[in-house]
């Protein structure tokens, strides 16, 4: 009886398909509002890794949502940084 193609002893997908899907996965991003974007996706064994700076919060859950929508069975670890600034909540001094 064959496995190839079949998930693996881990009980998740084939790892076989990760590269293809984060390439797929790059495609959709890079094609959508968030393509200018620094943000690399890469496969570390069975785990897929997040790394890159983001604009905003919102931006960085976009992102990781839409990760997991597309790799859904592989576990995902985001080291995503915020660069979000924020307006000044009061008036500067100046000597």
């Amino acid at each position: 009886m064959s496995t190839h193609g079949s998930q693996d002893a881990g009980g998740g997908p084939p790892a076989e398909n990760l590269d293809y899907r984060i390439a797929h996965l790059q495609d959709r991003l890079a094609s959508g509002e968030l393509g200018e974007l620094g943000v690399r996706i890469e496969a570390r064994g069975r785990t897929v890794l997040l790394t890159g700076t983001v604009p905003s919060t919102p931006c960085r859950d976009d992102i990781v949502r839409t990760v997991h929508e597309e790799l859904a069975g592989f576990p995902v670890h985001s080291d995503l940084v915020v660069t979000e600034a924020s307006s000044p909540d009061h008036a500067e001094e100046l000597s």
